[in-house]
């Protein structure tokens, strides 16, 4: 495998564009994909009933993967309430959805490339008071299509891919062989890493170290598939990158390009033992960001639905 540059990334940028693909106005990009058929489809998935969450809880200590963890405090607790009659107890949270340790989705004005969001609007439109183009409010009613997952360490024959390993386009391509099933338009298509095996292993480790992801020569064969959402239990970007003069490749171009949301720091670990057990890589699968006008993300709990 040759490697990349920075050049092949901008021309990759140009080449797979989704831009004006669903109109100059456009604002969700390849959620457009997932149409009514679409669910409909993914719905007869679910023929046993059985959930499994893909999201980590909210992460509340700090630590090398957690730079901004959530607040969460008490406003009133049990000890706090009288003994008789009819008491409340409360708490508050505030989250900082980007980074490296909470399960979120990125809306489309997260990722700026030379001055331009998806679908060219100009950067000018994330301001300081927020997004008013690109929202997360492109997912306001609830995302719902048919997730596959492919299990890399699985293919590999191993638990967990190392810091840094990264995925190439035919690994993708061996794992729809290996498990049977393929990658099709309107897809949410989670990749699976072993990152939660390798912290239940080993520990947290510096980010300094990387995050096993897709190296950016996969960028032409997500475009290929169609895919609506993409998601990992990293970030989806291999880091480092292993392209002198891009930092998130797969990040600038799925999001700022091609138009594709993409979910980070999932936890697949649940839903690779799911799969495993039924020999099954396909269900449905079920997203409800928090309908948060103007904002840049949203933190989500998708749930598989077999």
């Amino acid at each position: 495998m040759a490697a990349l540059t920075a050049q092949d990334v901008a021309r990759m940028f140009e080449e797979l564009k989704n831009w004006g693909r669903w109109g100059a106005e456009d604002e969700r990009g390849t959620l457009n994909l997932i149409t009514t058929k679409k669910t409909k489809q993914a719905l007869a998935l679910a023929t046993e009933g059985v959930t499994v969450s893909c999201a980590l809880p909210l992460p509340v200590a700090p630590g090398p993967m957690n730079m901004r963890p959530v607040a969460h405090m008490m406003l009133r607790g049990g000890d706090a309430v009288k003994d008789e009659g009819l008491q409340f107890t409360a708490d508050y949270f505030g989250l900082a959805p980007h980074g490296m340790a909470t399960s979120h989705l990125d809306a489309l004005c997260h990722v700026v490339s030379n001055g331009k969001l998806y679908n060219g609007y100009d950067k000018s439109e994330v301001r300081s008071d927020g997004a008013r183009k690109l929202s997360i409010m492109s997912g306001q009613d609830g995302l719902v299509s048919r997730g596959v997952f492919l299990d890399i360490p699985a293919l590999k024959g191993k638990e967990w891919l190392e810091p840094g390993e990264q995925i190439h386009p035919e690994d993708l391509s061996a794992a729809e062989e290996r498990q049977g099933v393929k990658v099709e338009a309107g897809d949410i298509l989670l990749v699976g890493t072993g990152r939660d095996a390798r912290l239940a292993a080993v520990g947290p480790w510096s980010l300094a170290e990387g995050l096993a992801g897709m190296y950016a020569d996969c960028l032409p064969w997500l475009k290929e598939r169609d895919i609506a959402i993409i998601g990992c239990d990293g970030v989806s970007d291999v880091l480092p990158s292993g392209i002198e003069g891009s930092l998130q490749p797969v990040h600038e171009v799925i999001i700022a390009s091609m138009g594709v949301h993409i979910l980070d720091n999932l936890c697949l670990q649940r839903l690779s033992e799911a799969c495993r057990e039924r020999n099954r890589y396909e269900f449905l699968l079920m997203l409800g960001p928090l309908r948060l006008e103007l904002g840049t993300a949203s933190p989500v709990n998708p749930v598989a639905v077999f």
